[in-house]
């Protein structure tokens, strides 16, 4: 589960929302309905059908979870909706819930929906689709901000990952993306790196120099 936060947290966005001169760090999905989704994918997955695992897939503007196996015969997402359970993978579930993974089955979807009401996150969908079953989370509104409108930008300070590629350019005025990334020093994807990159060009303190691969990045001067 380590390793898929941390996959998740390299290709999503960290956001703020600025508040009585107070700053409020939004991730771009809510982590604890996120992991509920995961671990609900593994636990319940049919991991006799050969070729398929689950697997969490990120795009611009939703991240999807998908399990392998449709629902149990007789069962249906409107008795998931209402806290029915029927657990496929028994000793999965049990290591789970020793491990403090899992809490009382049958309470997911609830405590989900309560969570994402509460952290104003819109509550994820879930579909059977033949042979998997796919749950999709859309972004934090102040996450879906339009990065080609620089108006979007006003008011919203910069992220602690953006402070750290803003103070690269402290000590050479101008870098291509991958020698950000070289000295980021902290995991990132090439997705989340042009975000950041788009980011402090619309808040005026870089500025770019040639087109594609050879696209240089430049601070400007006097700029916060």
């Amino acid at each position: 589960m380590t390793e898929v936060s941390r996959f998740i947290q390299r290709n999503t966005r960290l956001s703020a929302e600025i508040s009585e001169a107070q700053r409020k760090d939004i991730i771009e999905y809510p982590s604890v309905p996120l992991r509920e989704v995961i671990t609900n994918a593994l636990v319940h997955a049919d991991y006799s059908i050969k070729g398929m695992n689950p697997r969490i897939t990120i795009f611009s503007n939703k991240l999807e979870v998908e399990s392998p196996g449709s629902f149990p015969f007789g069962f249906t997402l409107e008795d998931f909706f209402a806290g029915v359970s029927h657990v496929r993978n028994k000793v999965i579930a049990r290591i789970f819930r020793e491990l403090g993974l899992m809490e009382e089955w049958g309470t997911g979807y609830r405590r989900i929906k309560e969570v994402c009401k509460q952290l104003g996150y819109e509550t994820p969908t879930w579909s059977e689709l033949g042979s998997s079953v796919r749950v999709a989370f859309s972004p934090h509104r102040v996450a879906q901000l339009d990065e080609d409108e620089p108006e979007c930008f006003q008011g919203i300070r910069l992220s602690p990952r953006q402070e750290k590629i803003l103070a690269l350019f402290e000590q050479k005025n101008t870098l291509t993306a991958r020698e950000v990334k070289e000295k980021l020093e902290i995991p990132i994807s090439d997705r989340m790196l042009r975000v950041d990159l788009l980011f402090l060009k619309k808040r005026g303190v870089l500025t770019t120099t040639g087109k594609g691969p050879s696209t240089c990045w430049k601070r400007v001067k006097n700029k916060r």
